[in-house]
């Protein structure tokens, strides 16, 4: 997690000329005890120390507020200032270009993505979301992900079939199609229950998702792929971060 990108650009200065305390809402869909959930935890804890308590980040877990179809417009029109969702989720915004993150295989390894998301093709992207009213911050990473399911999935052919539960992404549809299964868009939060009653036959996460949502308990079957990347966008309302003192800026 990058998280000195976030503190420096967002909340170091936050706050430091303002008599009244500023409240930033910072939702997001998965568990308190993964990495994007301590992320935001550990950046809550440094905002009110690095702003002597002026800056307060209330975080809001496992879609406690919103869930993952949601919380991108209420970010939009102001009912939440912070976000760190999922870079597929700004495909169905209009940003395309975020869905090559999508395709499977492309990054060798973490620091063959980190040349991506911390450089200027990274910061490109980023500048894309302004125009639909979003400020992007910084990238948070939650790792590679790994196919789940109820049989072993040892070959490309005992997908075929199969239903597998995928975020909102043609990239992702046309993944599953290629290798014969059938995609099926859902909500993170409703994932579980899916599992449990067939609804669907299997999915796609990092380690951290399988366990912290406890998938475990529904899933017989895990097989290591590492076949495509999942990270974070940490975002904030636009207007929100323009109406700030301009001290408040800094790079």
């Amino acid at each position: 997690m990058k998280l000195k990108t976030v503190l420096a650009a967002a909340l170091l200065a936050l706050g430091l000329s303002v008599n009244a305390q500023t409240i930033i809402k910072f939702s997001h869909v998965v568990a308190a005890d993964t990495p994007k959930g301590k992320a935001s935890e550990f950046f809550a804890k440094k905002a009110a120390e690095l702003t002597k308590g002026k800056v307060k980040v209330e975080v809001y877990a496992n879609s406690a507020l919103y869930k993952d179809k949601e919380e991108m417009e209420a970010l939009q029109i102001g009912s939440v200032q912070m976000l760190a969702p999922s870079l597929a989720k700004f495909g169905p915004l209009g940003v395309k270009e975020f869905e090559a993150f999508d395709l499977p295989f492309i990054f060798d390894d973490t620091a063959d993505l980190h040349k991506v998301t911390q450089g200027p093709v990274g910061a490109g992207l980023m500048s894309k979301l302004e125009p639909r009213g979003i400020k992007g911050l910084a990238y948070w990473d939650n790792g590679f992900k790994s196919f789940s399911a109820n049989i072993p999935l040892k070959a490309v052919a005992d997908y075929k079939g199969k239903k597998f539960r995928i975020q909102s992404s043609k990239v992702l549809e046309e993944q599953i199609r290629t290798i014969g299964g059938i995609a099926q868009v859902m909500a993170f939060s409703e994932v579980y229950q899916a599992l449990q009653t067939g609804v669907v036959d299997g999915t796609e996460n990092p380690i951290s998702n399988f366990y912290t949502q406890k998938m475990h308990e529904v899933q017989k079957h895990l097989t290591l792929t590492n076949h495509g990347y999942l990270g974070y966008a940490v975002i904030v309302n636009k207007k929100f971060w323009d109406a700030l003192p301009a001290e408040r800026h800094v790079a």
